[in-house]
């Protein structure tokens, strides 16, 4: 049995073009877009009809960086699959790429299995994985052939955190010169770990140990040292490089040099690094402990060298890093050793409205908006045209956006699995109304329709910057 769906009126904003249009859906994937008004449009005929008047239509989302479910430091992020993928919905992201981890002494395959039997059947939204590599070695290069072949094409390795996911120069040269060979994209952690964690030994000895001091201890410069060291590990391994959750005006220096040479360096950056700040890290009674992430917040003046990388493309993607740990029992577990907060911040749901409170605000455009929330998300990460864009042929992953309605965001009223908002209390205007997923409402005007298992995984084709 056919399926057809009309959104009717709206504003179609994808990264390249707006236009007043009709958007004709069949079957879970858009079939057609006709100018609103004009008797191709007038003539179709649908079992359900959307009004998008004075609303925009836009891509769902692709959050190309979550970890749902993810062991750290003792305890679990907070968000299932089910519950993080339901929030997303809920923020109008469509897809998620969550990360599979190896653990050390075990292979690729095992940490990618147990991640597709979290995730199977729980997702209200569509996933893909990148794999963390945590233990390079002659088994683990040959299985990175393999993923790639059948979807997983991007793999994260860690110059932070030793003794947990960290690789040394060696492996990751290693690595860069299989994923060269092989069509794969290195995502990067590029924190000097080694040097953290002297630091940390000093500050802790010296009675040093509120939250404010996570952030003190990852110096800036150990990002910039490290993303510097990884571009040039990539460049003698003639691989491409994705440098995660970039938060430091002098990492994004490195990372616009490196782009100025020609090189395919690519970066991201995550909400909380435009929004947020050190002065968050720093609020009284052990609060500040809800902002530790690392690479952590910095201080304010570095959010507009990262939203000036925005607008020139040194960085090309917005992605969360959601890694939700509730306050109570979890963050707590810090207290009076700000090294044992669980790092990680909680974000999937409210990624495209604070971005789109960016445009509200001057600092991108709306087709910049797409770009960097869906577009380009979906060609780093092989999905593109099936996500992150309205077009024929295109998965009808749909987000009916109200550009006028205002919000106040609270953890009272989102749908992440964490007892805390990072966001409390900002006021933001936009807000997502409507959300299809390949066809079938999800968020139908601010209820949730959908249900666990219609989300279904996506396996990859490998960067499409690079063809």
């Amino acid at each position: 049995m056919s399926s057809r769906t009309v959104i009717r009126g709206g504003l179609v904003v994808t990264a390249s073009d707006e236009i007043h249009a009709d958007v004709l859906i069949e079957d879970g994937r858009i079939a057609a877009l006709a100018a609103s008004g004009t008797s191709a449009a007038e003539a179709w005929t649908a079992e359900r009809t959307i009004d998008a008047t004075g609303k925009y239509v836009i891509p769902g989302g692709v959050d190309a960086h979550t970890h749902m479910e993810l062991p750290f430091g003792g305890t679990f992020a907070s968000d299932t699959f089910e519950t993080g993928t339901r929030a997303a919905a809920w923020g109008g992201t469509t897809t998620i790429v969550d990360f599979a981890v190896q653990s050390v002494g075990h292979s690729l395959r095992e940490g990618l299995d147990a991640w597709h039997a979290k995730a199977e059947g729980n997702c209200a939204i569509d996933y893909g994985f990148h794999m963390i590599v945590s233990d390079v070695n002659q088994d683990t290069l040959k299985e990175m052939d393999l993923l790639v072949e059948e979807g997983v094409t991007s793999f994260k390795q860690f110059m932070a955190y030793p003794g947990v996911f960290y690789s040394d120069d060696g492996q990751i040269l290693r690595a860069m010169q299989r994923s060269a060979e092989n069509g794969g994209l290195i995502m990067m952690h590029a924190e000097n770990g080694i040097a953290i964690d002297v630091l940390v030994e000093q500050a802790l000895a010296r009675g040093e140990t509120d939250p404010r001091y996570h952030g003190e201890v990852r110096k800036a410069l150990l990002e910039a040292e490290a993303t510097h060291r990884a571009i040039k590990l990539a460049q003698v391994a003639g691989a491409p490089l994705y440098v995660v959750h970039v938060s430091a005006m002098e990492a994004v220096a490195e990372l616009a040099r490196a782009r100025d040479e020609g090189l395919n360096v690519f970066g991201e950056t995550c909400p909380q690094y435009l929004f947020l700040s050190t002065d968050n890290l720093a609020e009284p009674d052990f609060e500040g402990s809800k902002y530790v992430c690392s690479t952590p917040l910095r201080p304010k003046e570095h959010q507009a060298h990262l939203w000036k990388g925005l607008r020139t493309n040194d960085l090309q993607v917005v992605s969360t890093d959601h890694c939700p740990f509730c306050f109570v029992g979890q963050k707590e577990l810090g207290r009076g050793d700000f090294s044992k907060i669980p790092n990680g911040l909680p974000g999937v749901e409210n990624r495209m409205d604070l971005l789109h409170q960016a445009v509200v605000d001057g600092h991108i455009s709306r087709r910049r908006w797409i770009e960097i929330a869906c577009a380009t998300p979906a060609r780093m990460f092989g999905m593109y045209p099936k996500k992150g864009t309205i077009a024929p042929g295109a998965d009808a992953d749909v987000v009916i956006y109200d550009p006028h309605a205002e919000q106040i965001v609270s953890a009272e009223t989102h749908h992440m699995n964490v007892d805390y908002s990072a966001y409390e209390g900002k006021c933001l205007t936009g807000r997502v109304e409507t959300v299809l997923s390949r066809g079938e409402l999800v968020i139908t005007e601010r209820e949730y329709t959908g249900h666990a298992g219609h989300g279904v995984y996506t396996p990859r084709s490998t960067c499409q910057y690079l063809n």
